[in-house]
């Protein structure tokens, strides 16, 4: 690949990183407060269930911490998040918040974020970092 190529695919990458750490801090934010909340909003997603939404914010949390960190590794990544989808059911589980704790909800979650490794592996391997694509 020509050096102008290689040059401004690092620069992207780079500024796709930084877009995706940006973004992720709020979307997380935004997963727990949703799943604390005790009566939370109606949302566009509601028709399509529970799981749907689970599967949403992992895929969606997973993509841009993959993303916004090449160089970790996505196994530790998928871990972490997991466990923050574990803990939210830990969380719901508690009578004053009227919410409903599924393990469900969990597997929902870890299938999410395991369908998420899936392209943020890709876009490691197309945008050439030298990273731990898939070292654990």
């Amino acid at each position: 690949m020509p050096r102008s190529i290689e040059g401004a695919m690092d620069r992207m990458t780079q500024i796709l990183s930084r877009l995706a750490r940006l973004a992720f801090w709020p979307a997380l934010v935004f997963a727990l407060v949703m799943a604390v909340l005790p009566k939370p909003p109606e949302l566009p997603t509601d028709a399509l269930g529970d799981k749907f939404q689970h599967m949403l914010a992992f895929f969606t949390l997973t993509t841009l911490a993959g993303l916004g960190w090449p160089r970790a590794s996505i196994v530790r990544t998928a871990l972490w998040l997991s466990l923050v989808g574990a803990g939210i059911e830990v969380v719901q589980a508690i009578p004053d918040l009227h919410r409903d704790s599924d393990w469900r909800d969990w597997v929902a979650d870890s299938a999410a974020i395991m369908a998420a490794c899936l392209p943020v592996f890709y876009f490691r391997r197309v945008a050439g970092d030298p990273g731990e694509s898939g070292k654990a």
